[in-house]
């Protein structure tokens, strides 16, 4: 539910900022993408790490992995979809706004598998075994 709630609230931020900026500013679509990108980043690390992922028992992961870690994904997520707006809108015949819609429902849903077993588990959490030793937070 709070992954939901942050989300919807960050992609009606980065929707917004994007589409205002390309189609009533009237700047290149790719520059608007990567504003509204940068906005919604900011904002979508801050939701995700204080209100959708928090645990009683803390994170198994420092800020700083989890920030590294969370930029790896948003970098990725944002080669998609600029690779796919860039591309895909003239290979289909389609508009630019119908493929980048396309584009986030995939990487809003791979992107919650991610943080909830990559990025943002807890200390109980079972994905905590997998993590290098040298990223663990000291106990206590």
């Amino acid at each position: 539910m709070r992954f939901g709630l942050a989300g919807g609230l960050v992609t009606l931020l980065y929707l917004t900022v994007t589409t205002v900026l390309s189609q009533v500013v009237g700047l290149p679509f790719e520059l608007a993408l990567i504003i509204g990108f940068l906005c919604a980043l900011l904002l979508h690390f801050t939701l995700q790490r204080l209100f959708v992922w928090v645990h009683s028992d803390g994170f198994a992961l420092r800020v700083s992995h989890q920030v590294r870690r969370y930029l790896l994904m948003a970098g990725s997520q944002y080669g998609v979809t600029a690779v796919s707006t860039a591309l895909l809108p003239h290979a289909l015949g389609v508009a630019t706004e119908f493929v980048y819609l396309g584009t986030m429902v995939i990487v809003t849903s791979t992107g919650f598998v991610v943080m909830r077993f990559i990025i943002f588990h807890g200390n109980g959490s079972a994905a905590s075994s997998s993590v290098d030793p040298s990223e663990l937070r000291p106990a206590g």
